[in-house]
C-alpha cells in the first residue's frame, strides 16, 4: 500500500506573517525545477481563436512571480488584505502567487461583479486582517449576504490530500484546465490541487464551449502536446460542453470531470454518462473548502443521486429539521472582519437538505431556503424541478413559493423551453399526473435563459422578484 500523501503545512515552512508562499512549498514538496506547471494562452486578437504557449517549468514560473511580486512590492502590504480582479489565466497564476509572495491575503474577485459589487466587496475587505488567512472568497453564498470566507493554508493543503484517492488523482501527471473563475472556491482550489501535486495547470481564461471542445480534441493552435485529464464544471458548463461536442464519445485522455456548484439535473448527468464522459459529482461549500461529499465516475453510475461518501476525515450529519451539518479540518478559518462560522456545538450548518444513507453516502434533497410550504404542506423545489424538467419540451426550470394570502406560498415554476412551442396546459397535465396537488405550480412563466449569479448559480432571489411581478400584474 503506498503511503499517503502529506503537504507541507505552515509550522514547516516560515510563512510571512501567515502567508505561505506556495513557490516555496512546491520546493519543499519535492517538486522539481525543471517539472513542468503552467501552460498560458488566449485568443488572437485578429482571428479570435483559442492558441496556447509553451509549458513553463518550476523554475520560469518562480522567475515570473518574482518579477510580478517586485513590481507590485510598493502598494502590497504585508498580513492584510488585498482585494482584487482575478481571471483564471496566466496572468492571473503569476498574480495570485506573487501576493503570497509579499506575504499578503489575495481575495479575489469575479470580472463578471458589476461596478457596485465589487466597490462594495473592496470597501469590505481592505485593509483587514484574519490571523492565519491565505485567501478570502468573497462569496454572495445562496442566502444574498455577502461575505469574505478566509481559509487557512493547512485546510487548503489538507483538503488537497483528502481528494487524492477520490479522485485518483496522479501527483506530477495529471494535466487541469482552469475551468472556473479563482473567485469561486472550485476554481481557487483547481489552481491550488494542480500546483501542489505538480500538475500541469492550463490557464488561458474561462474557455467557450467552442474552446474547450478544442482544447478537448487537441485542436488549439500552438501549445505542449498535453490533452487536458481534468475538469471541474458547473451544470450549465456541462450541458453547453455535450451540446457543442455532439454524440461523440468523450476524449479517451479525460479521466475526470469534476461536477459541482449547483444540483445536476438527471437527464444531464445521463446524457454525459451515455457518452462516456467520466463524471465525478460532488457537494461542497467556500467555507469548507470547497468538496464535502464526492463521488467518483464508477460510484456515480452504480448509485445514482446520490454525492457519495464525505472525504477522508470529514463528518456529515443530519440534523432533527433535515438540514445536514458538516464538520471538517478543512473548514475555513471564519468570515474577514472577525466573525466564526456558526455552529451547532462544532458543527457547521449548511443551509442544504438532506440525508446520510446507511452505507455513509450523502443524498442532497434542496436548500433548506428553497422549501416552500403552501396550506401547510412543506414541497422541496428540486423534487417538483426534476420532474417539470423531465418533460420532453423543458430545457430548464426554476421553482420558487411566492407569497399567497390564502395558502400562505403557491408554486411557482420559471420554464425554459426547448426550441419550438411550448404548450403550458401538457406540461401542467405532465405535473398533475406526477406530483400531489400541493406540489403543482401554479404559477407558469414561459422565459430565456434563467437569471444567474457571478458563479453560475440561479438567482432564485431573482426569479422570485420577476414571478411576483408577473402574478402581481
Amino acid at each position: 500500500m503506498k503511503p499517503p500523501l502529506r503537504l507541507p503545512r505552515s509550522a514547516t515552512l516560515s510563512p510571512r506573517r501567515g502567508v505561505v508562499d506556495l513557490m516555496g512549498a512546491l520546493e519543499v514538496a519535492g517538486v522539481a525545477p525543471d517539472a513542468p506547471l503552467l501552460v498560458e494562452g488566449g485568443n488572437d486578437p485578429v482571428t479570435a481563436s483559442l492558441h496556447l504557449g509553451p509549458l513553463l517549468t518550476r523554475h520560469q514560473l518562480e522567475a515570473r512571480v518574482t518579477r510580478r511580486a517586485d513590481a507590485l512590492s510598493s502598494g502590497v502590504g504585508p498580513g492584510a488584505i488585498h482585494p482584487l480582479v482575478l481571471r483564471p489565466d496566466a496572468e492571473g497564476v503569476v498574480e495570485l502567487l506573487a501576493i503570497w509572495r509579499l506575504g499578503a491575503v489575495p481575495a479575489p474577485l469575479n470580472p463578471k461583479l458589476t461596478e457596485a459589487e465589487r466597490a462594495a466587496a473592496v470597501e469590505a475587505l481592505s485593509g483587514r486582517a484574519v490571523p492565519g488567512a491565505q485567501v478570502v472568497l468573497w462569496t454572495s453564498g445562496t442566502s444574498g449576504s455577502p461575505r469574505g470566507v478566509a481559509l487557512g493554508w493547512d485546510g487548503i493543503a489538507g483538503h488537497v490530500e483528502m481528494v487524492v484517492d477520490r479522485l485518483s488523482l496522479r501527483p506530477g501527471r495529471d494535466v487541469w484546465l482552469a475551468s472556473l473563475s479563482p473567485a469561486h472556491v472550485g476554481g481557487f482550489m483547481l489552481v491550488a490541487r494542480a500546483l501542489l501535486l505538480g500538475g500541469v495547470l492550463v490557464a488561458a481564461g474561462i474557455p467557450s464551449p467552442e474552446d474547450l471542445v478544442r482544447v478537448l480534441e487537441g485542436s488549439v493552435e500552438d501549445g505542449a502536446d498535453r490533452p487536458v485529464s481534468h475538469l471541474s464544471l458547473v451544470p450549465t458548463q456541462l450541458r453547453r460542453l455535450l451540446e457543442e461536442w455532439g454524440d461523440r464519445p468523450a476524449p479517451e485522455e479525460l479521466r475526470c470531470v469534476l461536477l459541482g456548484g449547483a444540483r445536476t439535473p438527471t437527464a444531464l448527468l445521463e446524457k454525459a454518462r451515455a457518452g462516456g464522459w467520466p463524471i465525478s459529482v460532488t457537494w461542497g461549500m467556500t467555507e469548507m473548502a470547497s468538496q464535502v461529499a464526492t463521488a467518483p465516475p464508477e460510484e456515480v453510475a452504480r448509485h445514482p443521486g446520490t454525492v457519495g461518501r464525505p472525504l477522508p476525515g470529514v463528518e456529515v450529519r443530519r440534523g432533527e429539521d433535515g438540514e445536514l451539518l458538516v464538520r471538517s479540518p478543512a473548514a475555513a478559518l471564519g468570515y474577514a472582519g472577525g466573525r466564526p462560522l456558526p455552529d451547532r456545538d462544532g458543527w457547521y450548518p449548511t443551509g442544504d437538505v438532506g440525508r446520510v444513507e446507511a452505507d455513509g453516502r450523502v443524498r442532497i434533497h434542496g436548500r433548506r431556503a428553497d422549501r416552500i410550504v403552501t396550506g401547510g404542506v412543506t414541497v422541496e423545489a428540486a423534487e417538483v424541478e426534476e420532474v417539470v424538467r423531465a418533460h420532453p419540451a423543458v430545457a430548464d426550470v426554476c421553482v420558487v413559493g411566492l407569497p399567497d394570502e390564502e395558502w400562505g406560498e403557491r408554486v411557482a415554476a420559471w420554464v425554459v423551453p426547448v426550441e419550438g412551442e411550448f404548450e403550458r396546459d401538457a406540461v401542467d397535465v405532465w405535473t398533475r399526473e406526477r406530483l400531489a396537488s400541493a406540489k403543482r405550480p401554479r404559477v407558469w412563466h414561459r422565459g430565456g435563459d434563467l437569471p444567474r449569479n457571478v458563479n453560475g448559480k440561479v438567482d432564485r432571489g431573482r426569479v422570485r422578484d420577476l414571478l411576483s411581478g408577473q402574478a402581481r400584474g
